[in-house]
């Protein structure tokens, strides 16, 4: 077996090993975290994420979006769950659990599902998307830079904003139109997960150990 192979079944046994001992409560919410880690792992390694990295070594908090998909055929509802943590130190916060939708995030026909990571690069952006639903477009003085996979020439040096987001989609690229889609955070899912109810704010300000969001949180302390 190659050290890949070995390495890969190594993540595979660990995440199971997590999952297993996530109380029956969180349970729901372990597919978003292991797919986040799966997103932040081909961060390191795919070309088509360009500079994420360096950007990521720069941002004060970071969204993961591991699966957006389309609802319908060219219109129809759209939509995925991702989860935001804040740089904390040299660390990562615990995660806090979002939703987002959109009535079309246009998506061209033949792309099936998208993922994307939204680095979160200034503080009046994280405040922003902190307070209750956050809608893209509708957010006055704040700049979102919109980049696809394919795009040519970005580097971490000449891309700015408060918001920059990276995409990354299976089947026809036409490019990730996020303008009037409404990112809001997942109370119940959040309250689940953690036992209690818990604002955004508590959950991205403690950087306690739940065992489950390890290796999340250890991978993107590697990057």
């Amino acid at each position: 077996m190659s050290r890949f192979s070995s390495a890969l079944g190594g993540a595979a046994i660990g995440l199971a090993v997590l999952a297993a001992n996530v109380p029956a409560q969180a349970a729901d919410q372990m597919p978003v975290l292991n797919q986040a880690v799966v997103t932040v792992d081909k961060m390191k390694s795919d070309p088509t994420f360009g500079p994420s990295r360096q950007i990521l070594r720069s941002a004060r908090a970071v969204l993961i979006v591991p699966q957006l998909i389309k609802g319908g055929f060219i219109f129809g509802a759209e939509g995925g769950d991702g989860v935001l943590l804040q740089r904390l130190g040299r660390g990562w916060s615990a995660p806090a659990f979002y939703t987002i939708g959109s009535a079309s995030f246009g998506l061209q026909i033949g792309l099936e599902e998208a993922r994307f990571v939204m680095f979160i690069m200034t503080d009046r952006a994280l405040r922003a998307i902190e307070q209750s639903k956050f809608t893209f477009g509708g957010e006055a003085g704040l700049t979102v830079v919109t980049l696809g996979a394919n795009a040519q020439g970005a580097t971490s040096t000449n891309l700015t904003g408060d918001i920059i987001v990276w995409a990354s989609a299976k089947g026809a690229y036409g490019g990730l139109t996020l303008q009037g889609s409404v990112l809001a955070p997942k109370n119940d899912a959040n309250a689940q997960f953690y036992g209690r109810p818990l604002s955004v704010q508590q959950i991205l300000s403690t950087p306690a150990q739940y065992p489950a969001t390890v290796p999340l949180r250890r991978d993107l302390a590697t990057i």
